[in-house]
């Protein structure tokens, strides 16, 4: 009897372990939809990748993403390093960097494209000049003195918005007075809420979806408009809401991509395929942010009903 009791609960036990191992993500040989896998983000476009991964593995029970905020640069340097095979990031790689993956790495990466963000320019709400001009930017970029802009604060020093922007001011190196970096977006708005001469630089996505910690600093900024060249009518200074980001007519824009380093069919790829997918694309909608592609919405046509 004592015998029969044993095997019983050594099978009940077993039975337990393998239910566990089943629903357990660490524990499962990863899949598109199964599994679990960390993810490297950058910090501008955190909050919408974040929403992202949360519906994701609301669908997917046995899928676990973990996500890592760091800048652009950091991510870069843990891909090349093999610490990570997993990124997102507000650009595509660019020719000289998928040559040397194909060649010195032998990886050929997957890249998708799945929406558009905007950096964006916040000021203390208490200035009254609510306008800005790209030129006055790249002028104190470039290390000359304007009387519109005192001060450039950027959420990193490795950050994509900070690359952007010197791209543009087509300079590689900053100068010693006029702009600096935080440690964090959080601490550029708290800034600009504490400086009325700083413009602050960031990702709409964290106006849009601000964090808990975030919100009681919102309310004490503005976003200004930035002045498009091409346009010929008066008010040519456009705001990054989700039309004008859309529609291009907001100038500083720019592309965001998952790209898959793994070589192998995983969950990168799954969560790749759901992001650019219908469902994903919704989510991004959602958040403020403009799809890559906008899903598609069916219309029923009813009959009248006759009284």
């Amino acid at each position: 009897m004592k015998k029969s009791i044993f095997t019983f609960l050594v099978l009940v036990g077993l039975s337990a372990c393998k239910k566990a191992e089943s629903t357990n993500p660490e524990l499962i040989k990863e899949t598109s939809v199964a599994g679990a896998t960390t993810i490297l983000v950058d910090e501008t476009v955190f909050p919408v990748v974040e929403d992202l991964a949360m519906v994701f593995e609301s669908e997917y029970k046995r899928a676990k993403i973990k996500l890592i905020g760091k800048s652009e640069t950091e991510i870069l340097n843990m891909i090349n390093k093999d610490e990570a095979r997993i990124a997102i990031l507000a650009r595509d790689l660019d020719t000289a960097e998928v040559a040397f993956y194909n060649t010195e790495r032998q990886v050929y990466p997957r890249r998708t494209e799945f929406a558009v963000d905007a950096i964006t320019f916040i000021a203390n709400k208490s200035v009254q000049d609510s306008v800005l001009k790209l030129q006055d930017i790249v002028a104190v970029l470039q290390g000359k003195t304007t009387g519109k802009i005192k001060t450039l604060v950027f959420d990193n020093p490795n950050s994509s918005n900070l690359r952007d922007l010197k791209k543009m001011a087509n300079v590689t190196q900053l100068p010693k007075q006029g702009v600096f970096s935080m440690n964090s977006n959080k601490e550029v708005v708290k800034y600009v809420t504490e400086n009325e001469g700083a413009i602050g630089v960031i990702g709409v996505n964290w106006l849009l979806q601000p964090s808990d910690d975030l919100l009681p600093y919102i309310g004490k900024v503005k976003v200004l408009g930035v002045e498009n060249v091409k346009i010929k009518e008066k008010n040519k200074y456009i705001k990054p809401n989700q039309t004008n980001i859309a529609d291009g007519s907001y100038p500083v824009t720019r592309k965001i991509f998952l790209i898959n380093f793994q070589g192998s069919a995983g969950l990168g790829m799954g969560f790749a395929s759901y992001i650019a997918g219908d469902k994903g694309q919704r989510i991004i909608l959602k958040s403020g942010l403009v799809p890559k592609r906008f899903p598609s919405r069916e219309i029923a046509v009813r009959n009248k009903v006759e009284k």
